[in-house]
């Protein structure tokens, strides 16, 4: 049960003063909540300001610098309101000081009201943006008009929030003031020590401090009270993963012990040796599955690494021990790439092998369905479609996941239901810096391929601007007719009347017309949009060769595997992620012809998008690339955090409190390592914290456990 005191933290942000339905749909859509009923007081108060407004600049009127914020104490002169029937003409007040006069404009605002807030006579503070027209000032809309006997009400320094359509900067500042009056006295669950050694204030006082800012030195990540929050962010997040860990690991694991006979057929049977850190992966794996612990592994390995191989190896020993595994795929076209390569391996070793995806129907499902509950279907492999109720396994002893971003802790859980605690393997062809690998999967050890297989080209990387894009045509025309085989990346399905972007089904009409007739009929088309039966197909005309360019949109960027391709075109290169531009250019360089990459760009190049396409033009280096990548995005951008069910941090910058995630992380340990059910004192502030941060799923584990 949540604590009675968190109670009023809880309350709907429509149950705040002045906030009706609009409101609140606009409060849910700014804090990144499902709708107004899951938004609540306590999101307001961890909604942090990303920047000021420094009222305390006061000039007289013609001393104001063009463009900036000011403070002026003025005389309020005459009105002159809109002339009757022409809304559109401002309304304008005329106000003088010593030095000067200046008009302030209104649109769209009410006589009475203005009348009463600057009575012509009176003496009034304002505060606003001053603009200079033809040698004149002006203040549009000031932000706070008040009479001097009231100059105290002012507010010096202001934070900035992120807003939306339909929520005004005042309205939000008042949402944020009532919930921060509803703040109970809290307990401090943080280490003594820590507290002591940062001269961390307690949590209440630091959300009032992120709100009330004295100082643009206040929003520095690097301040006590910053640094208080993003500690106790860190912390909720490393010890909800704990106790994910904590409750799988009691489930004990399979003891896999095997001599290595149907390893050894498999290794015998690949055309290439496994690389050192390919062998190093795989004593790890082997070692954590003799073992009376389950697994948790993640095996990072950049594109082309040798992933399959690893967990194929660890797969014949499951089976040699008399267990089943599976491979969980993200998607359709992935499963059945895998279910190709894997039969190929498995074969030697005489291991069966089936695939499950949502396609199977009728008989065919059946037949599938009783082979793998028989035991039968030794390894199986499919995208989630595997562990739905109607899916039983004889004996299941090791789980792979393949690209982990893309399932959550919860269907971690899922599939570790369907065998009596199988291993978990989790593959991820995204290179995650080490910050993050911590913020993420706290909860598993971690294996890196860092290696290439022999025999894998270097693909050559150049930028070019897209006004050259008919000398790339001409290239690729030469490069068809030699048999080559070429991808062309979009970023769009369709044209759209806001994106002057290139759409990937008008780019394809342009590709065909301008190959011509002969070389036009071997380009194929894939996008998202697609039936799974028709993206399968342009895929197979494309791997077999009786199409040599594919014109796709991203939907290649995972896993889809075409060794003989050798050259990747990727337009407006600029709109795309590092780490995703880098995914894309791994599709190619896969074979043994020498490959190469062209990003088109179109200038002129901001900063950030110049140094991500310098980055990739100097490195092949996965990691190397993911650390820039975050250096240049932060963390959640590079998780594409909404999507990908990892953790979006609001008040942890990974860059800047990198030092404070191994503190949490190392807390979090010791904690449930004295105090597993958190039921001590500081276990139960512990439980609190739990709940602020909305980390309520752990608290689950902790009863389930």
């Amino acid at each position: 049960m949540r604590p009675l005191e968190l109670d009023p933290l809880f309350k709907t942000v429509e149950s705040l003063p002045g906030i009706g339905p609009k409101s609140a749909e606009a409060l849910a859509r700014v804090t990144g909540r499902d709708g107004p009923e899951d938004t609540r007081a306590l999101d307001l108060l961890l909604f942090p300001p990303h920047a000021m407004i420094d009222r305390t600049l006061r000039t007289g009127i013609t001393e104001a610098p063009e463009g900036t914020i000011a403070t002026l104490k003025v005389r309020v002169d005459r009105h002159q309101p809109s002339p009757p029937g022409r809304k559109t003409v401002p309304y304008r007040v005329f106000v003088h000081d010593g030095t000067g006069e200046m008009a302030l404009t209104f649109f769209h605002s009410k006589q009475a009201w203005l009348e009463k807030i600057l009575p012509v006579g009176e003496t009034v503070l304002v505060s606003g943006k001053v603009e200079w027209f033809n040698g004149r000032p002006s203040m549009v809309h000031p932000d706070h008009v008040v009479a001097e006997s009231d100059a105290d009400s002012l507010p010096l320094i202001e934070p900035v929030y992120p807003l939306t359509a339909g929520l005004s900067p005042k309205l939000l500042r008042r949402a944020i003031e009532a919930a921060i009056d509803l703040m109970p006295t809290l307990p401090e669950w943080a280490d003594p020590h820590l507290v002591r050694r940062n001269s961390f204030p307690d949590m209440a006082a630091a959300v009032r401090q992120l709100h009330h800012p004295e100082s643009a030195l206040d929003l520095e990540p690097q301040t006590a009270a910053r640094r208080r929050l993003a500690y106790d962010e860190l912390l909720a997040g490393q010890l909800s993963l704990a106790l994910v860990r904590q409750t799988l690991r009691k489930l004990p694991g399979q003891t896999v012990h095997a001599e290595g006979r149907l390893r050894g057929r498999v290794l015998e049977a690949l055309p290439f040796s496994l690389t050192g850190s390919q062998q190093t992966a795989v004593a790890d794996i082997l070692k954590d599955m003799a073992g009376s612990d389950r697994m948790l592994r993640l095996l990072q390995g950049d594109v082309g690494s040798g992933k399959t191989a690893v967990a194929m190896m660890a797969m014949a020993n499951a089976v040699e021990a008399g267990g089943q595994a599976v491979l969980m795929a993200p998607t359709e076209i992935l499963a059945r790439q895998h279910y190709a390569t894997i039969r190929k391996m498995a074969e030697a070793a005489g291991i069966e092998v089936a695939v499950l995806t949502s396609r199977a129907k009728g008989r065919e499902r059946k037949d599938l369905l009783e082979k793998i509950a028989s035991g039968q279907a030794q390894i199986v492999i499919g995208t989630h479609a595997l562990f739905q109720d109607s899916v039983s396994y004889a004996s299941l002893t090791l789980a792979v996941v393949d690209e982990q971003h893309r399932f959550g802790v919860h269907q971690r859980l899922r599939l570790t239901a369907k065998g009596t605690a199988p291993h978990m393997l989790v593959m991820t062809a995204t290179p995650i810096p080490r910050t993050l690998v911590l913020a993420a999967f706290g909860d598993m050890d971690v294996s890196k391929l860092t290696e290439k297989p022999a025999g894998r080209q270097p693909i050559t990387t150049v930028t070019i601007p897209d006004e050259r894009i008919e000398e790339i045509v001409e290239r690729l025309r030469s490069a068809l007719r030699e048999g080559r085989k070429a991808y062309w990346i979009c970023p769009l399905v369709e044209d759209s009347q806001d994106s002057d972007l290139m759409s990937v089904e008008t780019r394809h009409s342009s590709l065909v017309k301008a190959l011509g007739p002969e070389l036009g009929r071997q380009v194929s088309l894939v996008h998202g949009r697609m039936s799974a039966d028709e993206k399968d197909q342009a895929m197979s005309a494309f791997k077999s060769g009786e199409t040599r360019l594919l014109v796709a949109t991203t939907v290649i960027e995972v896993g889809v595997d075409v060794p003989d391709a050798t050259i990747m075109v990727i337009e407006h290169a600029e709109r795309f992620g590092l780490a995703q531009l880098h995914q894309l250019r791994g599709r190619v360089g896969r074979g043994d012809g020498a490959s190469s990459c062209i990003l088109l760009y179109h200038g002129p190049l901001g900063e950030t998008a110049g140094a991500r396409l310098s980055v990739l033009r100097e490195t092949e280096d996965g990691f190397r690339i993911a650390e820039e990548d975050l250096k240049l995005r932060g963390e959640g951008e590079v998780l594409g955090t909404r999507q990908s069910g990892m953790p979006g941090f609001r008040l942890a910058n990974l860059s800047a409190h990198a030092d404070l995630l191994e503190i949490a992380r190392t807390d979090a340990r010791a904690i449930l390592e004295t105090d597993p059910g958190l039921t001590s004192p500081r276990g139960a502030a512990l439980r609190m914290l739990l709940y602020l941060m909305r980390r309520d799923e752990a608290i689950r584990f902790l009863r389930a456990g």
